[in-house]
């Protein structure tokens, strides 16, 4: 029987034709890019990438999470995982301010850096806001590889897209996230987490301070930054 309620499969049909143009874009811009229909075909191509004894770092993401990419590597037991975003059952850090702004530095080195975006446009480039700066730093220079995961949620027509989405989707959910889930306090004063959407505001706890889009790269370092684009709703 159809049913016309349920719109999954042609909402699977069109993030895949949307990530097929991405991934072509990307590739021009001398970004590596792949299309995997789902977070588990996504999460064994993206470890047959990291290598035993390989150095892997992480930036905040929630789309890294769901697709199991550091729970995996821990049960490996094969690489040293520098991961300044570990949470007890009740969300505050495990690690100290101290320890983790060290985590944050020593992530230049890494042999791998582990991450999401925020966006993709359609014609191949990344964009990225960011509120202390070091996630879009380690993507843009440091780490010998980046391995970007994305859901095809975040794919975008052009910049000026994708920038209204992080500024009124992504920055309020995320820095209610913040607040809610890891005790920041610091965010509840922010106007998106109290109404909901962006002003623009100059506050001094705004997660939106560094605004990078990256072009692509030259053909000499086209290896480094790897996305792997998945055919499924993550992140925010």
């Amino acid at each position: 029987m159809i049913v016309d309620m349920d719109m999954s499969l042609e909402k699977k049909w069109l993030g895949e034709e949307r990530a097929k143009v991405a991934v072509k874009s990307l590739c021009r811009r001398n970004i590596q890019a792949e299309y995997f229909s789902t977070r588990y075909e996504a999460l064994e191509a993206v470890l047959k990438r990291i290598p035993p004894g390989v150095t892997v770092a992480r930036g905040d993401s929630i789309t890294v999470d769901q697709v199991g990419v550091i729970p995996e590597l821990n049960r490996r037991q094969q690489n040293k995982i520098i991961d300044p975003f570990r949470w007890d059952a009740e969300g505050y850090y495990i690690d100290s301010v101290e320890a983790r702004e060290q985590m944050y530095r020593e992530a230049f080195s890494a042999d791998i850096f582990l991450a999401g975006t925020n966006g993709v446009t359609m014609d191949g480039k990344l964009v990225n806001v960011d509120g202390y700066g070091n996630r879009v730093a380690a993507m843009i220079f440091g780490p010998k590889k980046v391995i970007l995961i994305v859901g095809v949620n975040k794919i975008v027509k052009d910049v000026d897209e994708a920038l209204e989405r992080i500024h009124q989707l992504v920055a309020p959910l995320n820095a209610k996230r913040w607040w809610l889930k890891h005790h920041e306090e610091d965010k509840a004063d922010l106007p998106c987490v109290k109404t909901g959407r962006c002003v623009e505001c100059v506050h001094d706890s705004r997660i939106c301070s560094f605004t990078v889009i990256i072009d692509g790269t030259k053909a000499s370092n086209k290896d480094r930054i790897y996305v792997a684009l998945v055919g499924e709703e993550l992140g925010i």
